[in-house]
């Protein structure tokens, strides 16, 4: 039976999804887990999921973020990989790291069974519901199924930044509009948009193994011929303009984004802006007005917010 290191570093709510980044980018194809202890406390007060079991968390302001690296020769090149963009990042955002990075040997077995003991199937606005592909559900009528294994995917589209941006979705898209989703991921949001209706979906990330794991779960949910994945650096891997732009990423690089969002949207387009934390949301609507960009509503979860916005009259 193979071994595989659990490695695990725990970290602030805002640097979580960059450190899950880092940690996919060098090689942890066979998944990332992001243990926010604010979304655990959430979903044991809905009753939605079981997770009875699971004691109220104390510490809420710490994220942890494991990967798993199959224990051969490459690993202390990845693990030294780790550590150097971490460094890199902390040196452009400020120490975001508690303790130290934590290492642990797990089974083939062991490792599958952690994602099963966590997922469940999950309902999110009025019709869209996340369904693990080991588990059996029912769709009740008018509901949108999206199929996901998270041991093969990064995410779960479970996180209050993705949920929210599905209700956002629901509520503005309609029959036959075009998207962008930026910075794909595991192509949850994509897939979300595909079933309520869109003509058309574009996806693109920067790094090769997202838009080959976007594209597992596009197909697996018979959308490869309603959304295309490629590879790109935000807004450059994308052709023509959109009715709706996604970007569920930072507030940084969603500032870093948004000169670029009047140009790709169309008249009376929608741009859903999502991973941003509380305390930058005056920050990216600044960096909006600046470009011409109105912010039209704001949605607020936990520590997190999504903003939508269309372009000045």
């Amino acid at each position: 039976m193979s071994q595989w290191i659990e490695v695990s570093i725990q970290t602030t709510h805002e640097a979580a999804e960059p450190t899950a980044e880092i940690m996919r980018s060098v090689g942890a194809s066979n998944g990332v887990v992001i243990e926010d202890p604010v979304l655990v406390n959430t979903l044991r007060n809905s009753g939605t999921w079981e997770l009875c079991a699971i004691p109220e968390q104390e510490n809420t302001e710490v994220v942890t973020i494991k990967a798993y690296y199959p224990d051969d020769a490459e690993l202390r090149q990845r693990l030294a990989q780790i550590e150097t963009e971490m460094a890199e990042m902390e040196a452009r955002i400020g120490k975001c790291r508690f303790g130290n990075t934590r290492f642990r040997t797990v089974s083939e077995q062991d490792w599958a069974n952690e994602w099963k003991q966590y997922f469940h199937v999950t309902h999110i606005g009025a019709s869209l519901v996340i369904k693990p592909t080991w588990e059996q559900y029912a769709p009740q009528a008018g509901e949108h199924i999206i199929e996901i294994d998270p041991g093969m995917a990064f995410g779960t589209g479970t996180h209050h930044t993705t949920c929210m941006c599905m209700e956002r979705l629901e509520k503005v898209l309609l029959p036959a509009m075009e998207v962008f989703d930026v910075g794909t991921g595991s192509g949850i949001l994509a897939i979300a948009a595909a079933k309520l209706g869109a003509k058309s979906v574009k996806a693109v990330d920067i790094d090769a193994t997202a838009v080959r794991v976007a594209t597992e779960n596009i197909a697996a949910n018979d959308l490869a011929g309603c959304i295309s994945v490629k590879q790109g650096d935000l807004l450059h891997g994308t052709e023509g303009q959109a009715d709706v732009i996604i970007a569920n990423i930072i507030a940084d690089i969603i500032i870093m984004l948004l000169p670029d969002i009047p140009g790709k949207l169309k008249e009376g387009g929608t741009f859903l802006a999502s991973g941003i934390i509380e305390g930058r949301c005056q920050d990216v609507a600044d960096a909006a007005a600046k470009v011409g960009m109105h912010v039209d509503a704001v949605d607020t979860k936990g520590d997190w917010v999504v903003m939508q916005m269309s372009k000045e009259a």
